[in-house]
């Protein structure tokens, strides 16, 4: 009886011999109707390894964390003068009242413990320092924490004070400190390219350990705010606790060089963290402009296009007063620049997703914003959404931006002669 001869091979690019594809059922070969049915779920599964596997959007963090931290610091400079008018012992709004206040919305403050100018003149120096730190870079993990309380500390102790600049950073204070902000332009990026082959942080460890101590003598004493930093009415020691645990084992594993699953899981979950506050910071920078524009499209004055002529005749606003005339007197200026505000600000969280209507957006918005500190006398304002609109800057830019500051600021570049053309050692 004759024995059926097997296909023949197929010879592939590379000569190598493989099994012919089988033909399935309804006539489709088997390899490539599995490609076709697995694409749709290979799309999702990259879609997902993108949010866990690395960190996006770091350069824009970056400039987040550089952008609010100057913007705070130099507020807390020029009223170094008024500090204690405004947050300290002789302000207006008394202790009595913000207690108060913080028993009905629950806020934080340090300077609700006491109202004694020495911790007051301490907690605000403090903040010029951490904000210093946060700018540079240095130990963004812990100084991000810091200055978020900090930040929360001075502003919720007069909150009427503040204006909408001051509830900016005080959202990017908060959103920072889950951001992993110093991956790039930082000294700690400096340090983990120095220290990458030892892998050795004692420094780091010593800081986290001291950072517990000060929580657990908080919770003990409720020393300096009864309650907050603690477990009590607040949620405050249910955020910070966790924190400060989860940030010992991260740095733990990354300094022991782990491979395993503890390791990974850690990594995943640091990045999540991190692109999730990004995309939360991208939503409120939407939210802002959005409720603006359209709170904006519902006013008179916005409607019949002569809105910006008024703030420009007010004295509050009038840091050159030879240069609001210039522009209030010209009424086509005035249309255009009031309908073009509330044009720009309704559109921008609907075209935000193009990308070349984006940048075109974001340069007309920055444009604004400069605007305003400059004829209106507003730069901490303007700073601070400018800093917000930051989050939307192409990585493309930024890289180029690091490129040119890296050719700046280095050295002489050391020549080295070309493999073809040096000379061979000798045997």
């Amino acid at each position: 009886m004759p024995v059926p001869t097997p296909p023949p091979a197929r010879v592939g690019p590379g000569g190598a011999r493989g099994p012919a594809s089988r033909v399935g059922p309804g006539g489709a070969r088997g390899p490539a109707a599995s490609v076709g049915a697995a694409a749709p779920e290979r799309a999702e599964t990259t879609a997902v390894r993108a949010v866990f596997a690395r960190t996006l959007a770091p350069y824009q963090a970056a400039v987040v964390r550089i952008g609010v931290a100057f913007t705070f610091c130099a507020f807390l400079l020029r009223e170094w003068p008024l500090r204690r008018e405004l947050y300290g012992d002789r302000t207006a709004w008394s202790l009595d009242l913000a207690r108060q206040m913080l028993a009905g919305n629950h806020a934080f403050t340090l300077l609700a413990w006491s109202d004694s100018r020495v911790w007051f003149e301490f907690v605000y120096t403090l903040a010029i320092v951490v904000g210093a730190l946060l700018l540079v870079g240095w130990r963004t993990r812990l100084t991000s924490v810091l200055f978020m309380l900090l930040v929360l500390s001075l502003e919720n102790r007069a909150a009427l004070l503040g204006d909408g600049g001051d509830n900016v950073v005080h959202l990017l204070a908060i959103y920072l400190a889950f951001t992993r902000c110093g991956t790039v332009w930082s000294l700690d990026a400096r340090r983990v390219r120095r220290h990458a082959a030892s892998g050795s942080d004692p420094w780091g460890a010593a800081l986290w350990l001291a950072a517990g101590a000060a929580l657990a003598v908080s919770w003990a004493t409720g020393v300096p705010a009864p309650g907050v930093l603690g477990f009590g009415s607040h949620s405050w020691g249910l955020l910070l606790w966790p924190s400060w645990a989860v940030t010992g084992v991260h740095h733990a594993l990354r300094v022991r060089r782990s491979r395993g699953e503890a390791a990974a899981v850690s990594e995943a979950l640091a990045n999540l963290v991190h692109n999730s506050a990004m995309l939360v910071i991208a939503v409120q920078v939407c939210l802002i402009y959005a409720t603006a524009g359209w709170y904006k499209i519902q006013g008179s004055l916005w409607q019949n296009g002569s809105a910006v002529y008024y703030p420009l005749h007010l004295p509050y606003f009038a840091p050159w007063p030879e240069l609001a005339p210039v522009l209030s007197g010209n009424s086509t200026l005035v249309l255009l620049l009031t309908y073009g505000t509330v044009m720009v600000q309704v559109s921008f969280p609907f075209l935000v997703f193009n990308r070349r209507i984006k940048n075109v957006l974001l340069i007309l918005m920055i444009a604004e914003h400069i605007g305003i500190a400059v004829i209106l006398g507003l730069p901490f304002f303007s700073l601070a959404m400018i800093t917000a609109d930051a989050v939307f800057l192409p990585t493309g830019f930024l890289r180029r931006v690091e490129a040119l500051g890296a050719a700046c600021f280095a050295g002489p570049v050391r020549t080295r002669p070309r493999p073809d053309t040096a000379t061979a050692p000798a045997p």
